[in-house]
């Protein structure tokens, strides 16, 4: 199946640097390059006008940064910095950055790179928003023009995939176009037990509870530290004592 192009924009202001960028680029058809600057000040107004999917930008360029680039396009879904310097990776990070690659680019890292940026892409295609209309018991999960209904006991755990959440349930999985934060204060899963940033649980499904994990219906999940009080509070039966 043939995939979905994204439009790309390369910003380095060494030209070895840029063409090297921009070669691996092109070795990519679901990326459409339609723009190449020097700087990021020349990129900029144009970038405001003209939206897109992918940049792949230098960090430490005279004038405005790859950074501060960055931050005044945070409404590009990825970002990828390009750097000869690894000491800004954390500053990437606090502006969204999708990676962080080292110059000298390494074609193996490069295709590491396009891969889960093409995964990010149909995981953004795919997901669908859910309806809650029919109350608190079920849930309809939208995949085109098909509904597919959900029985909330049904559901073994939530995970937070950034803007979007996997429903996995006793055998099938689904995406929703929602963050977990925002799905666990709807109404019919207040009840699922937060246990990490990123997992909610069914209480009901839960085998046992160990210092560091929870293992739910076969899954193991891990228990983040913030979350740990709440699950000291389940039955005795259901955890390892005197872990908390």
């Amino acid at each position: 199946m043939p995939h979905h192009t994204h439009s790309c924009v390369i910003v380095d202001d060494n030209e070895i640097d840029r063409l090297t960028a921009l070669a691996h680029a092109r070795q990519y058809p679901q990326l459409d390059i339609v723009g190449v600057f020097a700087t990021a000040t020349d990129a900029l107004p144009v970038l405001k006008n003209q939206p897109v999917d992918v940049l792949l930008l230098d960090v430490d360029m005279p004038g405005l940064s790859g950074l501060d680039l960055r931050a005044s396009l945070m409404q590009v879904p990825v970002c990828v910095f390009i750097t000869a310097y690894p000491d800004y990776a954390v500053e990437s990070f606090a502006v969204d950055a999708f990676d962080y690659l080292v110059k000298p680019i390494r074609a193996e890292r490069f295709s590491h790179t396009m891969a889960r940026v093409q995964v990010f892409f149909d995981l953004t295609r795919k997901a669908q928003l859910f309806d809650l209309s029919l109350g608190a018991d079920t849930v309809f999960i939208k995949d085109g023009h098909q509904q597919i209904k959900l029985n909330l006991y049904e559901i073994v755990y939530l995970e937070g995939l950034k803007d979007y959440t996997r429903i996995v349930t006793t055998t099938h999985q689904y995406t929703v176009l929602s963050s977990i934060g925002n799905l666990v204060q709807e109404l019919p899963f207040q009840s699922f037990l937060r246990i990490h940033r990123s997992y909610a649980v069914q209480r009901h499904y839960i085998d046992k509870v160990t210092a560091q994990q929870v293992y739910v219906h076969g899954f193991t999940l891990p228990i983040g530290r913030s979350y740990k009080t709440a699950l000291s509070d389940l039955e005795p039966h259901r955890r390892t004592s005197g872990l908390f």
